[in-house]
């Protein structure tokens, strides 16, 4: 059985949708309302299990679904581009994509204003300072405007680690460690 396949099916099914909506917030100067749209979309996702219960459990009914989004959205006061959109996905059974439907949706976006994200993991959160410093830093090295995409992981223990396309900084203290240690064996 190949594994990949169900993460593609969701990766097409969320490029659909994403073009979709990209298309029509382009034609509506709506672009900036989308972006934060699924900037929030993608908080909502990692910040509350609950959020994560509805749009992955098969418990609940499509009614119940699409009731429970449509009331979110507009609690959240997205774009109704948006506010439609996932109420169409809950009616399809396709709201499981909308953490990968706000990615592409933002992709998509920078690359229309000319910029680059970068995935950084740090071991503790960055502070506005040090997210500006980064930034300056990456965009001096790839020559463009840089969205940094950031996420926490304690185990680094200190440090980052960066991807921009297909490159990766990883400047992390388990790194270092891990690094450390095979030297050692070969040594001994």
């Amino acid at each position: 059985m190949d594994v990949s396949e169900p993460a593609s099916i969701s990766t097409g099914i969320a490029q659909r949708y994403a073009t979709a909506i990209f298309e029509l917030a382009k034609e509506d100067n709506a672009l900036d309302q989308i972006a934060n749209d699924a900037d929030a979309l993608v908080a909502a996702h990692n910040e509350s299990a609950d959020f994560r219960d509805l749009i992955h459990s098969p418990i609940y009914g499509r009614d119940e679904q699409t009731a429970a989004i449509a009331a979110i959205a507009a609690k959240m006061n997205l774009h109704p581009m948006m506010q439609n959109t996932l109420r169409l996905m809950a009616q399809k059974r396709r709201l499981f994509v909308v953490r990968e439907l706000s990615r592409q949706l933002r992709e998509m976006i920078a690359a229309e204003r000319g910029e680059v994200t970068a995935e950084v993991t740090a071991a503790t959160e960055l502070s506005d300072a040090q997210r500006q410093n980064l930034a300056a830093a990456l965009k001096e090295a790839v020559g463009q405007d840089v969205n940094i995409n950031l996420a926490v992981d304690e185990s680094l223990i200190g440090g980052l680690v960066v991807r921009v396309g297909s490159k990766m900084i990883d400047t992390s203290i388990k790194s270092k460690l891990a690094s450390l240690q095979n030297t050692m064996k070969e040594v001994g």
